[in-house]
C-alpha cells in the first residue's frame, strides 16, 4: 500500500524569488533532517481575480467570468494595466523555471486566493486525482504576511478555508525589506525599534534616525537552496477548477492577461501615441523575474550606475539615471537586503559569487577584472551607495505607514482625517446621468463612476493624455501611458499638478498608477500619493506645492525630455522656453 503523501502548500504572492526567500530556505532544511514533517512541496500563485483581470483565462472565451472586472473603486481603471501584467507574467515564469531547477515546480491559478485554496484542498481531500491508494494529506499551509487592507483581507480568508478543512496556517514574516520587523520569539538587536505600529513617527527623518547607521542594519541574506534540497511536487496536482484554463507556455500566459486589456486607449478620447520624429525609448525595458533583477543589480555596481547615484537620481531620460528596481522590490523577485548585501561587498572589494540562476543568461554580463576596475570598488561606503539605502528605507517607511494607518491610505482625508480636507473640496469627476452623484459626507459610493465617459475638454481627460499645456506634466503623461514608467523627479510634479493645481480627486491619480505603473506597489504608491497631495506625513502638508515650469527648467533645462515625448515639440527651438 502507497504511503499517503503529506504535503505542504506555499502560497505566494509578492515573493517571488528563491533567493534570499526564508519560507524556501526553511523548507530546505528541513527536508534535510532524517525525519521529514512533509513528504511533498506544492508552491502555487494565484492570479487574483480582484486586482488582475483574469476573463482572458476563461476556457470559453464567449463564458462569463464568475468574478468582477478588475476596475478601481473611484476611476473605474484597470487596476493591473498592460506593462505590469507582462512584468507579472515574466516574474511568475521566471519564478517557476527556478523552482524546476531546484527539482521542484510553480502550480498557477487564477481566481480568489481563498476560492482556488479551497478547491485544491477538495480534491486532495475526496483524493479524485491522486495515483495513492489514499488520499493525500495537507499538513501547514504557508504563505507571507503582507501590509495591504486587501491582503489583510486574504490572509483572513485563506484561514478560515484552512480552519474549515483542519489545516494548520503560518504566515511568514515579509522579509523583502530593508531592516528586519520586531519579532517578540527572536533576537530583536537587528530589528525596528517600535512593536507597536502606532509608535511609528509620522515623520520619516525621526523614523530614519532610530535605524541609523543603515550600512549596520541589515539581517544576513539568505542562500538559495541547493539543487535537489526541497521536496518534490506531490505526483499528483488537482487542476485548475472551471471555467478557467491555465497555459502551459509563458507566451499563452501573457496572451491571457493581455487579452481584456486590448483597448490600447483605455477609454481616452486622444490617447498619446509614440512619438516617430524623436527617437527616445523606454527607461525601463527590462523583464520581469529574479534573474533578471539581480543580473540588473550587478549592472548598476559594475557600470559605476551606482556609486553615481546620488549624482543622478534627478534625470529625466535613459536607463541609468536611477536604479530601476522598484518593480523588481515590489513583487519580491528581489529583496532590499539582498541589494544592501550586494553593495556591501562591492563597498568592501568583495568579488561577487556567481549568480546561481536557471535560465540561459550567463551569470555576468562583466568579469571579475570589470568588477575591480568599477567606479567605487573596494572604497568603503560612497553617496551613491549610501543614498540607495536611504531610498530602500523609504520604501520601508511607507510599508510601516501603511501597517499603522491601514485603510486610511485609501481616504480621500489620507492619513491626516483632517476636516479641513472634506470631501466637497476635492474635485469629482461627473457621473453619468443615470448614476447619482456622491454626497458630500459619502466618499464611499463612487464605484459605479467610470472616466472613459468624460469628454475629452475636461481636465481630468487633458491631464492623463498629456494634453494640459505644461510641458513637464504632459511629457510625463505621456511616458507614463506609453511606457509604464515615468521618473521619481516626474512622478511628484505629476501627482502634485493633478492635486495641487487641478484639485481633482487624488485619488484618481494613484488609482491611474497603479494602472499604468510596472512598478506598481500598494504601500508606496498610496503613501507617496497621500504625501504629494497633503494629507500624508509630509511635515509641509498642504503647503508642499511643486511649481512644474521652474521643475522644468531646473531638471530639463534643455527641453531634451519634453521633445522627447511630445513629437509635435521636436523641432522648438531652446530648451528653458518649453517649460514657460
Amino acid at each position: 500500500m502507497t504511503t499517503a503523501p503529506k504535503i505542504l502548500i506555499y502560497l505566494l504572492r509578492r515573493d517571488l524569488r528563491s533567493t534570499d526567500n526564508p519560507v524556501l530556505h526553511e523548507v530546505s532544511r528541513l527536508h534535510q533532517q532524517s525525519q521529514h514533517p512533509f513528504t511533498h512541496f506544492l508552491p502555487i500563485y494565484v492570479f487574483p481575480a480582484d486586482q488582475v483581470e483574469v476573463s482572458g483565462f476563461l476556457r470559453d472565451s464567449s463564458g462569463e467570468c464568475p468574478y468582477p472586472e478588475a476596475r478601481s473603486y473611484v476611476g473605474g481603471f484597470w487596476r493591473c494595466g498592460p506593462f505590469r501584467a507582462k512584468f507579472l507574467a515574466e516574474s511568475v515564469w521566471d519564478l517557476k523555471k527556478q523552482l524546476e531547477d531546484l527539482g521542484s515546480g510553480l502550480e498557477i491559478r487564477v481566481g480568489s486566493l481563498h476560492d482556488a485554496l479551497r478547491d485544491i484542498l477538495k480534491q486532495f481531500k475526496d483524493g479524485s486525482s491522486q495515483k495513492t491508494d489514499s488520499p493525500a494529506e495537507v499538513s501547514e499551509i504557508w504563505m507571507t504576511a503582507e501590509e495591504g487592507t486587501e491582503e489583510k483581507q486574504e490572509e483572513k480568508e485563506i484561514r478560515e478555508v484552512a480552519e474549515e478543512s483542519g489545516v494548520k496556517l503560518k504566515l511568514w514574516q515579509d522579509e523583502k525589506y530593508l531592516v528586519d520587523d520586531y519579532v517578540a520569539d527572536q533576537d530583536s538587536s537587528r530589528d525596528l525599534p517600535n512593536q507597536n505600529p502606532e509608535d511609528l513617527s509620522d515623520v520619516f527623518t525621526s523614523f530614519r534616525k532610530t535605524v541609523e547607521p543603515l550600512r549596520d542594519a541589515p539581517r544576513k541574506r539568505l542562500a538559495r537552496p541547493k539543487r535537489g534540497s526541497l521536496p518534490p511536487l506531490p505526483p499528483s496536482i488537482p487542476p485548475q477548477a472551471d471555467p478557467f484554463v491555465i497555459p502551459d507556455s509563458f507566451d499563452s500566459l501573457n496572451s491571457a492577461l493581455q487579452k481584456p486589456l486590448q483597448d490600447v486607449g483605455f477609454g481616452l478620447p486622444n490617447p498619446p501615441k509614440w512619438p516617430s520624429n524623436t527617437g527616445v525609448q523606454s527607461a525601463i525595458p527590462f523583464p520581469g523575474g529574479e534573474s533578471h533583477g539581480q543580473h540588473r543589480v550587478r549592472h548598476l555596481l559594475y557600470s559605476g550606475a551606482m556609486t553615481k547615484y546620488k549624482d543622478n537620481r534627478n534625470g529625466l531620460l535613459g536607463t541609468d539615471f536611477s536604479t530601476k528596481l522598484s518593480a523588481w522590490l515590489a513583487l519580491g523577485c528581489i529583496t532590499a537586503r539582498w541589494v544592501h548585501w550586494e553593495m556591501y561587498d562591492f563597498e568592501e572589494g568583495k568579488n561577487p559569487e556567481p549568480l546561481p540562476l536557471a535560465g540561459t543568461q550567463s551569470n555576468s554580463e562583466h568579469s571579475d577584472s570589470d568588477m575591480r576596475h568599477a567606479p567605487g570598488f573596494g572604497k568603503g561606503q560612497n553617496k551613491g551607495t549610501e543614498g540607495v539605502r536611504f531610498e530602500l528605507l523609504w520604501r520601508d517607511y511607507m510599508r510601516l505607514c501603511a501597517r499603522k494607518f491601514g485603510s486610511k491610505l485609501f481616504s480621500i482625508r489620507g492619513f491626516r482625517g483632517d476636516d479641513q480636507y472634506k470631501a466637497v473640496e476635492w474635485k469629482q469627476p461627473p457621473e453619468s446621468d443615470s448614476v447619482p452623484a456622491p454626497s458630500a459626507n459619502d466618499e464611499n459610493n463612487n464605484i459605479a463612476r467610470k472616466v472613459n465617459l468624460l469628454p475629452s475638454s475636461h481636465p481630468l481627460t487633458r491631464f492623463l493624455e498629456g494634453r494640459t499645456g505644461t510641458g513637464l506634466i504632459d511629457a510625463t503623461s505621456r511616458e507614463l501611458f506609453l511606457t509604464g514608467y515615468t521618473s521619481n523627479r516626474a512622478r511628484q510634479n505629476h501627482a502634485s499638478f493633478l492635486a495641487k493645481h487641478l484639485r481633482l480627486d487624488w485619488r484618481l491619480g494613484a488609482e491611474w498608477y497603479e494602472c499604468m505603473l510596472v512598478d506598481y506597489d500598494v504601500s508606496s504608491n498610496w503613501g507617496n500619493w497621500c504625501y504629494v497631495a497633503g494629507v500624508g506625513n509630509d511635515p509641509r502638508g498642504e503647503a508642499r506645492k511643486f511649481n512644474p515650469v521652474k521643475q522644468g527648467v531646473d531638471y530639463d533645462p534643455k527641453g531634451e525630455f519634453v521633445k522627447g515625448w511630445m513629437g509635435e515639440l521636436s523641432g522648438v527651438y531652446g530648451g528653458k522656453e518649453l517649460h514657460r
